[in-house]
């Protein structure tokens, strides 16, 4: 028997040994990584190989059938036409019809007590409102200052909110007003991603730049786009199941001699890293020697490096690919194997980043990079799809707002209430609303800490609460159950740990920027060892798929680009309509 077990201790290091060397490994096959393999593929590069820790491609690209329909668990909607990447492959590809006929949208929203509001009374807030949120967007475009005292949205929608109800005389209108405004600022969430508009820094609202031609729905299903970008792909050049552990890449000499100690490095141990002597007086972005701690996983890590473990065979072969590679980049993914590459395109979301950008670089990201990490908000916001047998609201009615009476922030009652007992008890009040997607399909949205609240709870949980949600404020004690209720859980899934990004209170565009940044490992080299893409690394579409697809694309480009002095050619197109317009010479 121990013959046995000594033979697949080998066979595991054997596996570990062997050596897969790429040109570029990409990070991830959500639409930031398939955008950098299609572009890499459409322009004769086919030595790459994409790593993807999901059994699927698609990232937060994900759409189910629910009965008879389509529907959408993450990205909904491709947002704006003109300029828009994504709203052109659907063309290309004939998914999307040239004539899209609106369905009628007809809103209502009701009290608690289940009494509806004068659809002119709505119409008149709703138009109010998008007045105050153009004008926090003024701050970023015309470059104004905002009253003192006024950092987010949340604070300045509230000052606005505030001097528009003052020249309402009657105390009750005024309130069903002030919830209106409430709903929507809960609405506003669910856009942003985030819990709060007051997390959302007010002087960089206008930074997201806005396509126009509205919402797109793609008729089969937001996934039907991701055909045209693997059809081009190599079967072999995709790895599913497969999470990467680590990113060992080199900096002026700094990998080779952390792998010379041959042991991996222990959570408390410090590299030193010292720069080679720049012949021609470059200087990297650190200081002359800069400390970098490599944070390794602790106990674990050291039972599989136990003399005589396979995990001991492992981390040999590791610290001697390590020591004796000429790439630039040496990948090590949770299944033991290891890759090595000249470039890494990491689409990691930031949600991740925040999580493990500390231990899954070596050495680490440099400072500025994980200041940037920890600025911007990486916000949760969830899907609940209740399907029916029959349906049951009113054909005319296509959405329902619901108007909470919350607790004011400041009553003891709420000063009673821990955040434990409160999401316990009010999670369901941030909620905004329920919307048709068909007859006998609706959906709701959830944002902030109560949708990380909802997705500890199971599924009929949820059903049951909504239930009672819809019977209250439509006035109807017969509203069925749902046959079916499915819930996303973007914050809980270990490959988005999150939503979407937003750009939180002290933030900026240049910590996107920051972020975008690709690593080299010295003044020397031509083309980067590290490039990042993501929908998190576009400085005017974040949070959106274009802004993804753009990324990786860019990130491509810049590996494809034939070496030149002093300068990098990046593609340039009308699809990223902000720098087509900075571009132009104004006098």
């Amino acid at each position: 028997m121990s013959g046995e077990g000594e033979s697949s201790t080998a066979a595991a290091a054997g596996e570990t040994a062997q050596r897969r060397k790429h040109k570029v490994i990409i990070v991830g096959a959500g639409m930031a990584g398939l955008s950098s393999a299609n572009h890499l593929s459409k322009n004769g590069c086919t030595d790459f190989l994409i790593l993807e820790g999901r059994n699927r491609v698609g990232g937060r690209i994900v759409s189910i059938d629910m009965g008879s329909q389509k529907i959408e668990l993450g990205a909904n909607w491709i947002h704006g036409v003109l300029g828009n990447p994504m709203f052109e492959l659907a063309m290309q590809h004939g998914l999307v019809s040239i004539i899209n006929i609106p369905k009628p949208h007809k809103v209502v929203a009701a009290t608690e007590d289940g009494k509806q509001v004068p659809f002119q009374v709505l119409q008149e807030i709703y138009e109010a409102y998008v007045c105050f949120l153009r004008r926090c967007e003024e701050y970023f475009l015309c470059q104004y200052l905002p009253p003192p005292d006024i950092h987010s949205v949340g604070e300045h929608i509230r000052l606005e909110v505030d001097l528009y109800l003052n020249g309402v005389d009657c105390e009750k209108e005024k309130r069903v007003r002030q919830l209106i405004f409430e709903c929507l600022l809960k609405r506003e969430t669910c856009i942003t991603g985030c819990h709060s508009m007051d997390e959302i820094d007010l002087l960089e609202l206008g930074s997201y730049t806005e396509l126009q031609g509205g919402n797109i729905v793609l008729p089969s299903g937001y996934s039907s786009i991701l055909k045209p970008l693997c059809e081009h792909l190599p079967e072999d050049n995709v790895r599913l199941s497969c999470p990467v552990r680590k990113i060992h890449w080199k900096r002026k000499g700094a990998a080779r001699r952390q792998a010379a100690a041959g042991v991996p490095v222990s959570a408390n141990d410090t590299i030193l890293e010292e720069d080679e002597d720049d012949d021609d007086g470059n200087e990297s972005d650190d200081s002359d020697r800069t400390v970098t701690e490599v944070p390794i996983g602790g106990e674990q890590q050291q039972k599989e490096t136990e003399p005589g473990s396979a995990g001991s065979a492992a981390a040999d072969s590791l610290a001697h690919i390590l020591k004796h590679s000429t790439a630039n980049v040496v990948v090590e993914c949770d299944n033991g194997t290891i890759y090595e590459a000249d470039h890494v395109i990491c689409t990691l979301p930031l949600g991740v980043l925040k999580e493990q950008g500390e231990a899954i670089f070596a050495p680490a990201l440099p400072q500025y990079k994980m200041d940037s990490i920890e600025s911007l908000l990486f916000g949760t916001v969830d899907k609940i799809f209740l399907e029916y047998d029959r349906p049951f609201l009113n054909a005319a009615i296509s959405e329902i707002m619901l108007l909470w009476e919350q607790l004011p922030e400041s009553s003891a009652a709420a000063d009673t209430l821990d955040e434990e007992q409160r999401l316990k008890e009010q999670w369901f009040k941030k909620i905004y609303s329920f919307s048709k997607v068909s007859d006998t399909l609706l959906l709701g949205w959830i944002s902030g800490r109560e949708a990380e609240y909802m997705e500890t709870l199971s599924h009929e949980t949820v059903a049951e609460r909504c239930t009672e949600i819809l019977r209250q404020f439509l006035k109807d004690p017969f509203v069925p159950k749902p046959k079916r209720c499915v819930c996303t859980s973007w914050k809980r899934q270990p490959f988005s740990r999150g939503s979407y990004t937003a750009i939180a209170v002290g933030a900026s565009q240049d910590d996107i920027d920051n972020i975008a940044q690709p690593l080299y490992s010295s003044p020397h080299q031509s083309k980067p060892s590290v490039l990042f893409a993501g929908e998190h690394t576009h400085a005017n579409f974040y949070s959106t798929v274009h802004g993804a697809y753009l990324s990786g694309r860019t990130a491509a480009q810049i590996l494809l680009t034939p070496d030149s002095p002093q300068e990098i050619v990046m593609e340039s197109d009308s699809s990223d309509l902000s720098s087509w317009i900075q571009g132009i010479a104004l006098d």
